[in-house]
């Protein structure tokens, strides 16, 4: 085994989104705190969260969701002209 080519593996402590905390050891070496944690995440809560990054559902809305809105008032528009004539 050749030496000096592992890297450290000092002790860590890392700090949860809820401020539990713990100790480990880590190859990155300096202290780790988690803005993530089975307190806040959404898959354990049950909470869903609709997170809109950079206007994705406008952007998604304005390309898809008048489109069905648009058929609809084609169709009914269609059905009444059909009662209409006859």
């Amino acid at each position: 085994m050749q030496n000096d080519i592992h890297p450290d593996y000092p002790f860590v402590t890392v700090t949860l989104a809820d401020g539990t905390e713990f100790t480990t050891r880590s190859t990155m070496g300096s202290d780790y705190k988690s803005e993530v944690d089975s307190s806040n995440h959404p898959f354990y809560t049950g909470k869903k969260t609709m997170v809109d990054t950079a206007g994705r559902v406008e952007k998604f809305m304005r390309r898809y969701g008048n489109a069905n809105a648009k058929q609809a008032v084609a169709a009914k528009e269609e059905e009444e002209a059909a009662n209409a004539e006859g």
